[in-house]
């Protein structure tokens, strides 16, 4: 089961991303923002084969879903192939659930094997200026 503090993270980044595509003018989906930027931070840390191996879980996870993540491909850099290529409307509103629901699981599978604490310190490290006092850091202590 995915941790709530994951799901509630995971829209809260998109939200961020999404904000700051506005203002950059980035046609750029918010959510491939998002994973770009966790790509960027946990190959730091786990390397690209970790965060690669991470990355291809949550998406099968996420694929049970959401049948519209059906495309989609975990590269061998880590990066998605096929990640917001919709043609209608009314699919992209569908997409973004499954898309989301694809960083929270990455998001969960890292609390899941690394910690709260940890992923938050990661998450901190890849948008300094969000503030994640909401969300508590395992140790009964907010970051």
């Amino acid at each position: 089961m995915l941790p709530l503090e994951a799901r509630a993270l995971a829209r809260r980044l998109i939200a961020d991303e999404a904000a700051a595509a506005k203002i950059s003018l980035s046609a750029e989906p918010a959510v491939s923002r998002v994973y770009e930027k966790l790509r960027q931070s946990l190959c730091a840390l786990a390397g690209v084969a970790g965060f690669r191996s991470l990355a291809s879980r949550a998406l099968t996870l996420a694929q049970t879903e959401a049948s519209s993540l059906s495309a989609v491909q975990v590269a061998s850099d880590g990066s998605l192939q096929g990640l917001g290529e919709t043609e209608s409307q009314t699919r992209r509103f569908q997409d973004e659930d499954g898309e989301a629901m694809l960083i929270a699981l990455v998001l969960g599978l890292l609390i899941t094997f690394i910690g709260e604490a940890l992923t938050l310190r990661l998450v901190q490290n890849a948008w300094p200026d969000l503030s994640l006092g909401d969300f508590n850091s395992g140790d009964g202590k907010t970051t």
